[in-house]
Formats: structure tokens, sequence, C-alpha cells
């Protein structure tokens, strides 16, 4: 006979306007882990605020293994040793996806041009299109952005408008530089804003010993302060330097 499959019980969302995106997710992971589902759905609100209730839960989806209940998707998560996210954990993934799509940007359109990824334009392009990216992203809250950038930049404190004029500053000069247009303009800009944000980045990590969150990835950003923002800023300065020479 044919080893039995082990068994789950998942209560979740799925009404006309919504489903459950975590219901989703708790069903794969228990197939993934050999689970047969016992997918049972709460097609109202009522339904499921009277499951909730009766469970004294205060969210769905729901998995119940041998009867017991294990819980929501982090909880099923942590059942099977699955790492599960902490909203607030400094990680430098989002700036290393970053620079890996925006070098891959660059050795794309250097082979499309010149019939070859490995050129000189391509590590040009690499630098302008990372200040376009991180431009947008800035932009996407400038609000929130300008109010972290006031933590550490040493221009935005004496000059609070230069939190909101940077993002375009930024996305100006890297625009700039990948066409190689207008150098009269991008070069200083981007001489400034670079050697201003290394200095600051600078005086709060490496002499203040600060911890703090990052702006460069937008306001939101969970990325910290430190190598990398000086990284961002000195690569900013060095395309300016090249350009010039």
């Amino acid at each position: 006979m044919g080893r039995m499959k082990k068994q789950a019980t998942l209560y979740r969302m799925v009404m006309p306007g919504h489903t459950c995106p975590y219901g989703l997710k708790a069903r794969h992971l228990l197939k993934q882990k050999g689970y047969k589902v016992d997918d049972r759905w709460l097609t109202t609100r009522e339904e499921t605020d009277a499951f909730k209730a009766e469970q004294g839960v205060k969210t769905t989806p729901q998995t119940f293994i041998d009867a017991v209940r294990i819980g929501g998707y982090d909880d099923l998560r942590r059942h099977f040793g699955r790492p599960v996210r902490d909203p607030d954990a400094v990680s430098y993934r989002p700036v290393i996806a970053l620079f890996a799509m925006t070098a891959l940007m660059a050795l794309a359109a250097s082979h499309a041009a010149f019939g070859t990824a490995l050129t000189l334009r391509a590590a040009e392009w690499f630098v302008s299109f990372s200040m376009v990216v991180l431009a947008l992203l800035k932009l996407q809250d400038i609000e929130g952005f300008s109010t972290m950038f006031l933590n550490y930049d040493l221009l935005a404190k004496r000059w609070v408008p230069y939190g909101r004029i940077y993002p375009f500053a930024e996305g100006l000069a890297g625009m700039l530089m990948t066409g190689h247009a207008l150098p009269w303009l991008s070069i200083p800009v981007s001489l400034v804003i670079g050697t201003i944000g290394a200095a600051s980045v600078f005086k709060a990590v490496y002499i203040e010993k600060r911890e703090l969150k990052c702006a460069c990835v937008g306001g939101s950003s969970k990325v910290p302060l430190g190598f990398v923002s000086l990284t961002e800023n000195l690569a900013m300065v060095g395309m300016a330097l090249w350009m010039l020479a």
C-alpha cells in the first residue's frame, strides 16, 4: 500500500472581492511539505468573524495539523523551521538587488550598442543608471525621504528644501551622464551632491558612530547607513571626475 499523505486543515478568506494572499501562501507551503490540504473557505465577512471568535484568533488564515492549531502563515513558517521576516530588521538586500539589476542593464545596453557587454561605457552606464533608479525610489515618497535625510545630511540640516531637491538633482545628473549630454550641468551637480553626501555619511557613521537608516533607497528604507551609502556618493563624485577628465 502507498504511504498515506499527511493531512492539514486550512481556513482562509476567499470572498468575491478578496482572496487572502497569505491563505494562498499557506496552502502552497503545506503542499510543498507533502500535506493533503482540507481547504476550507470563509466566503463572507460574517463567516470570517464568527470563525475568529470561535477560535479566539484575530487573523486568518489558520492552519490545523493533527487537530492542533498551528496558527497563521508566519506561525506555519516557524512550525516548518522557515525564517520569518522581521519588518523592523535592517537589510542590505534592497541595494544589492538594485545594483545587481543596474549592472545587468548596463551590460545589456553595452551589448546592444557595441556588440559586447564589457566596455568602458558599460561601467559609466552602471553608475548613471544607478543614480536614476535611486532617484526614482526617493521620488516615490519624497516627503518620507526628505524627513529621513534630515537625520544626517549636513546641507539639509541647514537648508531644509535641499532634502526635496536632492532626488531631482540626482536623477537629472544620472540621465544627463547616461547620454553624455550637458556635462557643464551634470558634472557640477554630481560633484556637489556626491561630496556633501559622502561627508555627511562619513561624519554620522564613522565619526559620531550613529546607527541610522539610510534614505538612499527611499523614505521607508531599512538599509543601514554606512559603507553602501558612502560608496553611492563616492561613485557620483568619481563619475563626475571621470567625465571632467
